[in-house]
């Protein structure tokens, strides 16, 4: 049985913990760290069996197989490459974190020489298994538009810094067309998606991106098209929210779930 230390106890933390807690995955839940020791300890509380210690994430890298980072690109990219050195696989939720070119080798590198695993869920995006598949070969393009509440974006650096009010919008607004490097630097909480594509795709620079704000709507929207040597690929999802975090779809914290059952299952499929 593995044991697994997570990095972040917002919502998508939460739900991981209490699955293992209730036994939907075979592991055990050494510690867990939040910058805010409230909310870790509101995510101890939650769990009826699983006793997690609340510790730095040092101390957490030294006792644990599996590292689950949940937090931020900033947090991926401060304890990343500690938790590989000190021996730890480690799944990322923040994909985002990995458009930096220099700070992507150099995790490689670090898990590479390791023997080390890192792991990126599929997200609040389907599609990932196809695309892969289809970079065997060749793809051409690939045009991913991710479409939100205002309240998924209102407070993003883009919309800040450009100083655009999202407040009495009536009608959908396009906020950014370009590259999805550009994309998750400027919606660093929002488009974890354009990252995970751009990952298992062709790459930062050339995976195109549109993001907008839609007050008519109630759920997270994402359309992922491609094309490339096998044909063509259309696909659309509608993601509820996360009841605690209008940013973050529902299925993204499901799919950090499934990715830990896969891990720790013998059998793998698709």
């Amino acid at each position: 049985m593995i044991r697994v230390g997570i990095l972040g106890c917002g919502f998508i933390g939460t739900q991981i913990c209490q699955a293992i807690d209730r036994g939907d995955v075979s592991a055990e839940i050494y510690a867990v760290y939040d910058v805010s020791y409230n909310k870790a300890q509101e995510l101890i509380s939650s769990l009826e069996i699983q006793t997690p210690v609340y510790c730095s994430p040092s101390q957490m890298f030294e006792n644990t197989d599996l590292i689950i980072e949940c937090a931020s690109p900033d947090a991926a990219r401060l304890y990343i490459s500690e938790a590989l050195k000190n021996g730890c696989d480690i799944l990322v939720m923040s994909a985002g974190a990995f458009q930096d070119p220099e700070f992507y080798n150099e995790v490689y590198e670090i898990a590479l020489n390791g023997g080390k695993r890192i792991y990126i869920p599929s997200g609040a995006i389907a599609g990932t298994d196809s695309l892969k598949s289809g970079m065997t070969s060749n793809i051409d393009s690939v045009v991913i538009e991710t479409r939100k509440p205002v309240s998924g974006l209102a407070d993003s650096p883009y919309v800040i810094k450009n100083k655009i009010s999202l407040e009495n919008l009536k009608e959908p607004l396009t906020l950014f067309e370009g590259k999805a490097s550009d994309a998750v630097v400027n919606f660093p909480r929002n488009v974890n998606v354009c990252a995970t594509i751009s990952l298992c795709g062709i790459g930062f620079e050339k995976t195109e991106v549109r993001i907008i704000a839609d007050p008519t709507i109630q759920k997270n929207i994402h359309k992922l098209k491609v094309k490339g040597d096998f044909g063509e690929m259309f696909m659309e999802i509608k993601n509820n929210p996360a009841p605690t975090n209008p940013k973050t779809s529902y299925i993204a914290a499901l799919s950090a779930i499934a990715k830990l059952k896969e891990i720790t299952n013998p059998f793998q499929i698709g």
